[in-house]
């Protein structure tokens, strides 16, 4: 061993490292690279020296560098060296020390060399895109490694690079995980279930046990990643819920957002009144909503048992628990639920006894005040403390029960009693309060529906509807709820100009008036009983020859075809209105905005004239989280002065974010019960916007965008507006989806013609 250390202090003499290596450290790294792996080692060693990491850095990467290749092996472990390096050169010598020294963190929590490699390639690209942020996201490798893979990893740092841009205030604020939207997709990419992946699933699981259709929202995020859990909170058709539920794998996570949109629905229903809390203490409030949660899961379950078993399986508190009042309320849940459970202490024995006695005053809500408030009683003369701002429900499904309770009027100055009960988050509504009722009727739905809709507000204001997953082409994969959909009012104009337009083109309305009465569009009907045909129709074929048989006169016609009787089409029609739409139209004096108003005018009688339901709806973006969108016409309504007003009042500015805006018109579109559905889209310009600077990113997205809808059942068209956008436009909706128009003005006659072509 002597003589090989000797050989080996030569080396490292003749590399000048032997100042960073003692023989301890020697034999470890020794191990640890055994054969040419530890001459690579040294010259690993060397490059970061000879590249001006300093002492300091070279004795992190002798102590680093051994205990990562005892978990992750030495191939893994030598890249480290060219990693730090590069972090050096993109940044600073500081972030390539503190990634030598974090690398032992993260390799516990990869614990796998192409994760290992996975995570120091991302670090290099954080390194060269955001070099401010880099030292905040090392010094946080084992809090953020605790949470998130290799690939997660990647994904966040990648989302926080493209969200703030160029915006260094922005990027430090993401980074250091201060920005709540850091942490909503921090979660995300934790591999949790997120909300916005089941939000449809739990507006159908509402509808289809009450019949009720709430709003649903989620919460605001958390401003830490240490953090005490969440509950869900109502109030009337509001429903919020936590983003993620931590800690729970993918599938109890969805079984979770069932139990609790299934608890909520079952206060909806058997909750007709809020609590008045009066004088009573926060711990009682505690017990009656408690009690509350035990009686209106017994009555759900009385109506549909396998409620009782989901709820049940959220149920784990064990017997014999410390004296302290959360662990005692958690038993009296289980106890109150789970006919199995036994539990000996004598204050849950009490509370089982009295609820059950009273089971057939389970309709009268009032007894839930009763019980729980002697059950309060008894706790406080048992001299068990209660923590009014440490207490979250159990289990996790259940609500905060803040919608169960009517506080009053905050009082001027709040004593001991007024603290904050619960760990949740007071919202304020923005849709409209309406009442419970257990059996709702049409107007009730309508109201509600029409409380979640964009209201009337400031000129410039939009209410958020929606959120979409967006394609990340680096990623390969979709980020859930990445962007966000804002509706705005239309704005009103004079509808003159509108009438003037279809006065300008009489040619146009009249060669649509001939087509549209030779146009059928329709699933194919059956027509039995035909005098020819291309195939037998059996029916009348066997009654034919029994009246044969019997000396009846007999039918010859007995065939069948197919034949389109009637029209069977939805369309909704989908404007660019971004800033390029203002340009005015080369060799004339009109805007492009103008001449798509014109062709959407000329369409409009085409549509109307042939009776098929249609929408307009026009969209612009101002990044990510703002992708405005206007309801020019719903599919109701008639198109008359109002529809001519809004289209006359559409104005020009933004971006294109085009996938966005896709998801939403096809939602917006599947609704529609008919056999043929058709999303028309007319766009002046390549997909961009402010936040995003690879130009194949929102091509790749709308991509995706048009397959998923297409995947759904709709067709999707482009008339594009740009002579030389058949690169990125074919690219999105297909060679055949695509018609470019290079002479702009032509486009008030193509427009109706091409529909008609398309649907006949």
């Amino acid at each position: 061993m002597s003589d090989a250390w000797a050989d080996i202090r030569k080396l490292l003499s003749q590399s000048r490292l032997d100042r960073f290596v003692d023989e301890s450290a020697w034999r470890h790294i020794a191990r640890a690279f055994p054969g040419d792996a530890f001459e690579q080692w040294v010259n690993a060693l060397g490059s970061l020296t000879a590249a001006g990491i300093g002492p300091g850095g070279a004795a992190a990467f002798v102590r680093a560098s051994p205990l990562c290749a005892d978990i992750v092996g030495p191939d893994a472990t030598l890249a480290l060296a060219a990693s730090a390096g590069q972090v050096m050169r993109r940044a600073h010598v500081r972030a390539a020390v503190n990634l030598l020294s974090a690398a032992p963190l993260a390799a516990r929590r990869l614990k796998h060399g192409a994760s290992f490699q996975q995570w120091l390639h991302a670090v290099e690209d954080l390194a060269g895109r955001a070099p401010e942020s880099v030292d905040l996201v090392i010094d946080r490798t084992d809090q953020i490694l605790s949470r998130l893979d290799a690939e997660g990893f990647r994904a966040w740092t990648l989302a926080g690079i493209r969200d703030a841009g160029d915006r260094v205030a922005r990027r430090v604020a993401f980074f250091s995980l201060s920005d709540p939207e850091a942490f909503r997709v921090f979660e995300q990419e934790a591999g949790q279930v997120a909300l916005g992946e089941l939000e449809r699933l739990l507006k159908a699981y509402l509808a289809a046990l009450w019949g009720i259709y709430p709003v649903v929202r989620s919460l605001p995020p958390r401003q830490s990643l240490m953090f005490k859990p969440r509950r869900s909170t109502f109030d009337r058709f509001l429903v919020r819920f936590p983003e993620t539920y931590p800690g729970f794998t993918a599938q109890e996570a969805r079984r979770l957002f069932l139990a609790g949109v299934a608890h909520i629905g079952a206060h909806i229903m058997f909750t007709p009144e809020r609590f008045p809390v009066g004088a009573l203490k926060p711990v009682q409030v505690a017990l009656v909503s408690l009690i509350e949660d035990a009686r209106v899961e017994a009555l759900a379950a009385q109506e549909f048992p396998g409620l009782g078993r989901l709820w049940r399986s959220f149920h784990v508190a064990q017997p014999n628990t410390p004296l302290v009042a959360e662990a005692h309320m958690a038993r009296l849940s289980r106890a109150l639920i789970d006919p199995s459970y036994e539990d000996d202490d004598p204050w849950v024995s009490k509370g089982r006894m009295m609820f059950f006695d009273a089971r057939a005053k389970w309709d009268d809500a009032r007894i839930s005040r009763m019980i729980g408030g002697l059950l309060g009683n008894d706790l406080g003369q048992m001299r068990v403390q209660f923590n009014t701002k440490s207490y979250v429900v159990e289990p996790p499904y259940r609500d905060d029960n803040m919608g169960i309770w009517d506080f009053g009027e905050p009082p001027s100055t709040q004593g001991e009693d007024a603290d904050v009960i619960y760990d949740s988050v007071h919202i304020e509504h923005t849709e409209e309060d309406k009442p419970h009722h257990r059996q709702r009727t049409e107007e009730h739905l309508d109201a509600a529906h029409q409380a979640a809709k964009v209201r009337a507000v400031e000129e410039d204001a939009g209410m958020p509807v929606a959120r979409y997953p967006e394609w990340d082409h680096l990623l390969g994969r979709e980020r859930p709820d990445w962007t966000q959909v804002v509706e705005f009012e239309p704005r009103i104009a004079n509808s003159d100009p509108i009438d003037l337009l279809i006065a300008e083109y009489p040619d146009v309305l009249s060669r649509i008036t001939k087509l549209i009465r030779s146009a059928r569009v329709s699933q194919p009907s059956r027509m039995k009983r035909q005098p020819d045909g291309d195939r037998l129709d059996l029916e009348a074929c066997i009654r034919a020859t029994i009246d044969r048989r019997a000396g009846r006169p007999f039918e010859h016609r007995v065939y069948e075809t197919t034949a389109l009787r009637y029209r069977d089409l939805s369309v909704l029609l989908l404007l660019d209105i971004s800033q390029s739409t203002k340009d005015q139209v080369r060799g004339g004096d009109v805007s492009v905005l103008s001449l798509e108003r014109a062709a959407t005018v000329l369409l409009s009688v085409a549509m109307s004239g042939l009776g098929d339901p249609f929408a307009i709806h026009a969209f612009c973006s101002n990044g990510r989280n703002e992708v405005r969108c206007v309801r020019v016409k719903d599919f109701q309504a008639p198109f008359g002065d109002m529809t001519k007003a809004r289209l006359a009042g559409l104005h020009s500015g933004y971006s294109t974010r085009i996938g966005a805006a896709l998801r939403h018109a096809g939602a917006e579109l599947e609704c529609q019960l008919t056999h043929r559905r058709l999303l028309l889209v007319v766009t002046d310009g390549e997909p961009s916007d402010i936040d995003i600077k690879d130009k194949r990113y929102l091509v790749e997205d709308a991509r995706k965008a048009v397959q998923g809808l297409a995947h759904r059942g709709m067709d999707v068209f482009c008339v594009g507006l740009d002579g030389g956008g058949e690169s990125y436009l074919t690219r999105i909706f297909g060679r055949r989806n695509v018609l470019l128009i290079d002479r702009v003005t032509a486009l008030p006659e193509k427009l109706p013609t091409l529909y008609l072509r398309l649907t006949a």
